[in-house]
């Protein structure tokens, strides 16, 4: 009998994938249907690579949001009961999330090894700066 392929994502597997996945899983912790916890773990994700790459140089984020891009009193949805916030003018969504994290590395890659990896260390109680490298050093692009 053949030994099956191991799974492999479609493409390198980033810090800022990590980031996103565990402020989805935040998110969902505090009771965000699915739908806003990804457009939240794009979004901050997006806001924090920004600031570390230099963009905040650029452009700075306002201390107060913009209007439209925050409701009083939730951090995860938009205001006037939008699910999801822009950023820089765009919606950050769940399909932004879809295209940007799960397509790229693969669907199956993420519902099989990427989630649940990240899902069982934050269980753990490990965080984001303890696993951001090493839950992804063994995950190399592919063919599978």
């Amino acid at each position: 009998m053949a030994e099956q392929p191991e799974l492999r994502p479609r493409q390198p597997i980033r810090r800022f994938d990590v980031f996103a996945e565990t402020k989805r899983l935040e998110a969902l912790a505090h009771g965000e249907p699915e739908d806003v916890a990804k457009g939240y773990g794009i979004r901050i994700a997006k806001i924090v690579a920004s600031r570390r790459f230099g963009g905040a140089a650029k452009k700075p984020h306002k201390a107060k949001p913009a209007e439209g891009e925050r409701e009083p009193g939730s951090r995860f949805a938009g205001k006037g009961g939008s699910k999801f916030r822009a950023l820089d003018g765009e919606l950050q969504t769940d399909e932004t999330f879809d295209r940007e994290i799960i397509d790229r590395m693969g669907p199956k890659f993420y519902d099989t090894v990427f989630a649940p990896a990240i899902r069982h260390a934050l269980d753990e109680g490990r965080k984001y700066e303890q696993i951001r490298d090493t839950i992804r050093k063994d995950w190399k692009p592919g063919h599978s």
